[in-house]
């Protein structure tokens, strides 16, 4: 397997998000749970994306991290919903294809648990995939986050009304699981 990193969001690669959502097919985002219509443009998911930049971490609304294959990004996972040092919400995104399904999901969002929880001082972090999208929910339980519930929402601006599986961990459960910030090591 390559070597795995993650690294927050900077400038640099906003540029790699903002195309992963603009250029998905129709059926990928649908597949995700995504509404197409609903994606905003390169400016305003370019503009949100900057803001994020300047925001402390207590202020902050949305917080993304990129994910990195032997140095080259491949994906992102960022939190929302952020009620900082409470709680927030995780969604996980390899942008190729050919990334999905390797077990690379799994390793970076163990990477990237540390950076959320830490740095937004946490103590509940929880992730609600698209029930029918079966490879965030398979990592979701096998990096230790217990099931919750199945309900029908619309879980965000993006999104159209679907089931999502809610997936929840809580700080206790992180500390146990001992995975460690990368400026721990």
């Amino acid at each position: 397997m390559n070597a795995l990193s993650v690294r927050e969001l900077s400038a640099d690669f906003i540029p790699h998000i903002v195309s992963y959502w603009v250029k998905s097919s129709d059926d990928h985002l649908l597949a995700m749970g995504a509404d197409p219509k609903k994606v905003p443009s390169q400016d305003q998911f370019s503009e949100a994306l900057n803001a994020q930049l300047e925001t402390p971490y207590e202020g902050k609304q949305s917080y993304a991290l990129i994910w990195f294959a032997d140095g080259e990004p491949i994906g992102h996972s960022n939190v929302n919903k952020i009620q900082f040092g409470k709680e927030a919400f995780m969604h996980l995104h390899l942008w190729e294809s050919k990334t999905r399904a390797s077990g690379r999901g799994r390793q970076l969002v163990i990477r990237s648990l540390p950076f959320f929880f830490e740095n937004l001082q946490l103590e509940r972090l929880f992730c609600e995939p698209y029930a029918k999208n079966e490879a965030p929910n398979r990592t979701l339980a096998s990096v230790g986050f217990s099931f919750e519930k199945e309900y029908t929402t619309i879980p965000g601006s993006i999104n159209f009304e679907q089931p999502v599986k809610r997936w929840g961990l809580h700080r206790e459960q992180y500390q146990k699981l001992g995975y460690q910030h990368p400026s721990a090591s």
